[in-house]
Order: C-alpha cells, then sequence, then structure tokens
C-alpha cells in the first residue's frame, strides 16, 4: 500500500497541508497499518492520535513511530475498532478504508461504529465522500484469452469454467483506450451520515456510446474526496488517472453487444454482502439494450471473493 504513490500522496496532502483543522486535535486513525496517516496528522498539529489496528503490524507500527519521534503523541492500540475502548471522544478520525469495487473488504463498518461511538459533535472525517462509478469497455483480447479459452481446451469442451469464470469479477488495470462510453456516477456516500444498511444498494445507469464498439464489460471504479480540506483533494482510481492498487473492476458480459455511437444500454447495479460469508460481496448487473443490431437484456450475477 505504501508503494501506491497515488493513495499515499493524497492523504499526505489531504491531512498536512490542512494544519489548521489539524492542530491541537484529537485524531482516530482506524486501521492504522504501518502508522503512516497517523504520522501526517503529527506533523499536521495533531496532539493526541489514536492509531488502532486488529492485525500483527501493529508491533511494526510501534517501532517505527518511536524511530521517527512520535510516540509521545502516537498511541498504538492493538484490536478490532468495534471492541476497543478510548479514553474519550476524537475530533478527526482518518482511515483508508476503502477495498476494490469500494466496498470488497473494506472496513467502512468499522469507520461507521467509530464515527457513531467515538467522534465528537462538528467532528471531522478524512475522506468523508465517496462515489462508485461504471462505464462500458471494448475487450476482445482479453476475454477471448482467459474466458473464452474454456470452450476449446485442446479439443475439449471445458465450459463450464468459462460460465463460472464469467461470475468472477476480474480486478485489474483497463486501459483508457478501452472505455467506449461516458462514466457515470451509480452511488455516493457521505461517510459522514451513511448508515451500514445504506452500503446495501441497487442503483440504475445508462450508458452512452462514445464511439462505434463492442461492449464487452461493464467496468466499475471510485473516487474518495476530502471536502473539508481548504482546497478538497479527490483520490481516484478511474483508468483515466495514474493506476492504484484498487484498479478496477470487470463485470463481463454475457455477450458482446454492438454499438453505434449515440446508442445507449440501461441497467442496475446492485450490490450487498454475501448471506454465507459476509466478507465476499455479491453484485448483480442488469442490462437492456436496443439498437441498430439488435435487442439485448440479461441479469448477471457475480461474487466478489
Amino acid at each position: 500500500m505504501l508503494k501506491d504513490r497515488t493513495r499515499t500522496l493524497a492523504y499526505m496532502r489531504a491531512i498536512m497541508e490542512n494544519p489548521h483543522l489539524f492542530a491541537g486535535k484529537t485524531v482516530l486513525d482506524v486501521g492504522c497499518g504501518t502508522g503512516v496517516l497517523s504520522m501526517f496528522a503529527c506533523k499536521a498539529g495533531a496532539k493526541k492520535v489514536y492509531a488502532v489496528e486488529c492485525s500483527k503490524i501493529v508491533d511494526q507500527a510501534r517501532e517505527i513511530v518511536k524511530r521517527n519521534h512520535y510516540d509521545d503523541v502516537i498511541e498504538i492500540i492493538e484490536g478490532k475498532m468495534e471492541e476497543v475502548t478510548l479514553p474519550g471522544p476524537v475530533d478527526i478520525i482518518i482511515s483508508e478504508w476503502m477495498g476494490y469495487f469500494l466496498f470488497y473488504e473494506s472496513m467502512l463498518d468499522s469507520v461507521l461504529y467509530a464515527r457513531d461511538k467515538w467522534l465528537a459533535p462538528g467532528g471531522l472525517i478524512f475522506p468523508d465522500k465517496a462515489t462508485l462509478y461504471v462505464c462500458a469497455i471494448e475487450d476482445a483480447v482479453y476475454k477471448k484469452d482467459k474466458i473464452d479459452f474454456w470452450e476449446n481446451v485442446y479439443g475439449f469442451d471445458m465450459s463450464c469454467i468459462k460460465n463460472l469464470a464469467l461470475t468472477e469479477p476480474l480486478v485489474d488495470e483497463v486501459d483508457a483506450e478501452q472505455v467506449m462510453s461516458d462514466i457515470v456516477p451509480v452511488l455516493q456516500v457521505d461517510v459522514a451520515t451513511v448508515t451500514k444498511e445504506q452500503l446495501c444498494f441497487a442503483a440504475p445507469f445508462t450508458l452512452t456510446a462514445a464511439r462505434t464498439d463492442f461492449v464487452h464489460a461493464i467496468v466499475s471504479f471510485f473516487d474518495v474526496s476530502f471536502t473539508h480540506c481548504h482546497k478538497p483533494v479527490v483520490l481516484s482510481t478511474g483508468p483515466y488517472t495514474h493506476a492504484t492498487h484498487w484498479k478496477q473492476t470487470v463485470l463481463y458480459l454475457d455477450r458482446a453487444l454492438a454499438m453505434e455511437v449515440g446508442e445507449t444500454m440501461s441497467g442496475t447495479l446492485a450490490c450487498r454482502p454475501n448471506a454465507k460469508n459476509p466478507r465476499d460481496l455479491d453484485v448483480a448487473a442488469s442490462y437492456n439494450f436496443r439498437g441498430r443490431n439488435g435487442t439485448f437484456s440479461n441479469l448477471l450475477r457475480y461474487r466478489l471473493r
């Protein structure tokens, strides 16, 4: 994660370029990892930082904090956010909570718990806004190589594996040149007010072809925003920006759609935790297309695991 410069520099700018927000404040870092965000907060003038982490990297975090002479300000707390106790309320919550597809294996539930339990009235959350987007891409070469491959494997029909592969979203970097539609938002999250229940969603979308091409997949990515900053900072994971470790999430369609420029495809993107394993996400995408080259519709189900 630290090698993801796009991610780390966005947090550094949001925190260190806004000392007027952090000076003299008590900060909670949810899922602190190595403690880099906590140390940014110290440099911005925080008087106290509680850095909570449930994994064993806390041992390294304590050493890192000590080596950088912040152990008098940063208190590393080992444990789950939902199980630890703080001395009192905090003024600011910072967290790098996002997962693939924004929500896969994310820590947003823990951030919401910390918000409701420990954030003082009028307190701030960094980042405080998130937007999930979708677009359509042409991806014939990869789809043929990785998915259609199963139709004929050394002369044998293994298409049952192809059907399985289609249900598993691909997390990968999408070349901007593959994008053949507009990009539309499907979900906006206000971390200051959203509830856990609202993170299960079904959102409609309409995509318009920007050129005449084939559509092989719907792609999703997200932005998060630090809107409390004097100059708002946006961290984007889209195909038109520098690559991040989140990449993009590709949902392959069951067929290639031949779209003409200006034609539209409508649908719905839905997401909820899997009933048997809440760490997994059940994702559904419906599409409806009526164009010069045919009329097609379907409801496709995927599982992020």
